[in-house]
């Protein structure tokens, strides 16, 4: 799934997206309500990258009471507080402080944390579990990022599909790579939907035509040094 980040204006090029899934985020909530009755799917985003980018306080709190009411809406969850610079220790008195039970939130695994943490993520029964690009690995995809997501997917899944759903954070261009993400999320459309070559549809169009496999194959260190030579 393709979750299209807000907000999006003006609001008549957010119609356009009836239908489409949407990523709404708490640091800027003003299109909740018409994501709620235009979209498939609703992922609240709990602004933690936000906050970190500018340097905020966060109001956990303040998030629970926002996103209580639009989680009634059985296609709609959100993703649990996470400090993406913090402690695995932090990040997992958060995941325990999530009050809406484990089929509404969806714990975050930061790329520069253990892996031993995203498979106890994972076998902690939550259904959907957020990945964040973070630390040496905040860029998505490059090649530090991929040696990383190559090593994290040959343990999580083997040759096998994941044992639950993975969200990419801020993903939305490796939707049709090789990695088995079950949804992906991007601002691309908010951002960049006014360019003279853009329209709001086309770009949702070509965006959600693309899709990843249901299982990984591993991938050793020569898998990647083959695959960088035949693009060279």
């Amino acid at each position: 799934m393709h979750y299209h980040g807000t907000p999006l204006t003006p609001r008549a090029r957010l119609l356009e997206l009836a239908g489409r899934s949407f990523c709404v985020p708490w640091s800027d909530g003003r299109d909740v309500e018409v994501c709620h009755e235009i979209g498939q799917s609703v992922m609240l985003d709990n602004g933690a990258f936000s906050f970190w980018k500018t340097g905020k306080p966060t109001d956990w709190p303040g998030f629970y009471n926002w996103a209580e009411p639009w989680l009634d809406h059985a296609t709609t969850w959100a993703v649990i507080p996470d400090v993406i610079d913090g402690t695995e220790e932090e990040n997992n008195e958060l995941v325990h402080a999530w009050p809406y039970g484990i089929s509404k939130g969806a714990p975050v695994w930061h790329m520069h944390e253990d892996i031993d943490r995203l498979l106890r993520l994972c076998d902690w029964g939550w259904e959907k579990v957020c990945i964040g690009s973070s630390g040496e690995y905040a860029i998505v995809g490059d090649d530090p990022w991929r040696r990383r997501m190559d090593d994290a997917m040959n343990r999580l899944c083997g040759n096998g599909p994941p044992p639950v759903w993975l969200h990419m954070l801020r993903g939305m261009a490796l939707a049709g790579s090789e990695y088995p993400f079950a949804s992906v999320d991007s601002t691309d459309i908010a951002r960049n939907h006014n360019r003279p070559q853009n329209t709001v549809r086309g770009m949702a169009d070509r965006w959600d035509a693309r899709q990843c496999p249901g299982r990984w194959r591993v991938r050793y260190p020569h898998d990647q040094l083959l695959l960088e030579e035949d693009v060279a």
